[in-house]
């Protein structure tokens, strides 16, 4: 195998693969990339076993082959050369991979190509495609309230994708997000519901321009952008009912300026207990009263001017879940739909764009 290439087309491939191999070494094989050199073009595949990324670039192929090489030090290599150089691949007969541009050259032990785990080829024949910059936008929207735990199914974020619209849900057992957009042109005999796993939305947020195509097998989600497809390991758990979780009678509505409102949070919970993050709410007629302590520090207050005409309330909550959903919305005002102290309460931006949000938070105890 023989191939050269100017060091700018090959190095954000090489970034993105960083994401994908894998870093705790389980299997050795599984921390380098698979190079296959074939017609015009080199196809570089790396995986975990769960997520996989398949890449293509346009190269000068003098010798087609295919090896395996370390992800991360062909990465370190190739961005360590000077802008604007070419660099030559090439494998000579001891599983060695020769990487040559100008004065500069490296030998990196590679791996046997056939020790390399299949990683699965999608077909695309559903015909199921986004916009890319609004998919990314409705991860960022659930993707700071999917868990990291022993519950595989909360693992991810629910994808649910049905004629003329798509979701996503996110909980870890505390909030959950909810987020929609209509979506024109999609015609599907049957609804899709799958988790997608963390690690792969996390990837899927890192492309820029274009479509995302979907496809699935029984195992397998496939999300292709240009020429580049992530592969997916299906996540084999059942989602929680999420509709049922949405609060539906919550009769106590504050309308909150969402940037006053952000500011003064951040301001109360400088003095909130570490561990908890836990901030005091009191509603009463057109006002928010804020308040926290930590017995080791002292003790923090604020007030708001709010639109709110219900029963006086005081509840509690973890502020930075609340600054979490702060963070990715735009409305210039925030509904707060609360029922009592013990409920979960409903947060939405009062006027939603293309995007639909709902956040539902359930309230500590203080």
């Amino acid at each position: 195998m023989k191939f050269s290439i100017q060091k700018e087309n090959i190095l954000e491939e090489l970034q993105l693969l960083q994401g994908i191999v894998e870093k705790r070494n389980t299997m050795p094989i599984l921390a380098n990339i698979l190079v296959q050199a074939k017609g015009q073009q080199i196809e570089f595949t790396g995986t975990d076993l769960e997520v996989g990324l398949k890449t293509h670039i346009d190269a000068q192929i003098e010798d087609p082959g295919a090896i395996t090489v370390s992800g991360k030090k062909i990465f370190e290599i190739v961005k360590s050369l000077p802008d604007g150089q070419i660099v030559t691949f090439k494998e000579d007969k001891d599983l060695m991979m020769e990487i040559i541009a100008g004065e500069s050259e490296f030998k990196v032990l590679c791996l046997p190509k056939e020790d390399y785990p299949q990683v699965p080829e999608a077909k695309f024949e559903k015909k199921i495609s986004f916009p890319l910059d609004q998919f990314k936008e409705m991860i960022d929207r659930v993707f700071f309230a999917i868990a990291q735990e022993q519950r595989y199914y909360l693992n991810g974020a629910l994808m649910v994708i049905k004629n003329k619209s798509l979701e996503f849900v996110s909980t870890d057992g505390h909030r959950l997000c909810y987020t929609a957009k209509p979506l024109e042109g999609l015609d599907l005999k049957k609804e899709i519901r799958v988790i997608v796993a963390k690690k792969t939305l996390n990837e899927l947020r890192k492309y820029v321009d274009g479509n995302i195509e979907f496809d699935q097998d029984e195992n397998n989600l496939f999300f292709r952008c240009g020429q580049r497809t992530l592969i997916s390991r299906i996540i084999e758990s059942k989602f929680p009912n999420f509709e049922a979780v949405i609060p539906k009678d919550n009769p106590n509505v504050a309308i909150l300026p969402r940037e006053e409102f952000t500011n003064a949070i951040r301001r109360v919970s400088l003095l909130s207990a570490e561990r908890s993050r836990g901030i005091k709410f009191n509603l009463e007629k057109n006002k928010l009263r804020m308040f926290s302590s930590n017995p080791e520090i002292g003790e923090a207050r604020d007030k708001l001017s709010v639109e709110y005409e219900g029963e006086e309330l005081e509840i509690g909550f973890n502020s930075q879940y609340i600054l979490d959903f702060l963070m990715t919305v735009n409305s210039k005002k925030i509904r707060f739909e609360l029922k009592d102290e013990n409920s979960a309460s409903l947060m939405r931006p009062e006027t939603d764009g293309d995007i639909k949000s709902l956040y539902v938070l359930m309230p500590m105890k203080i």
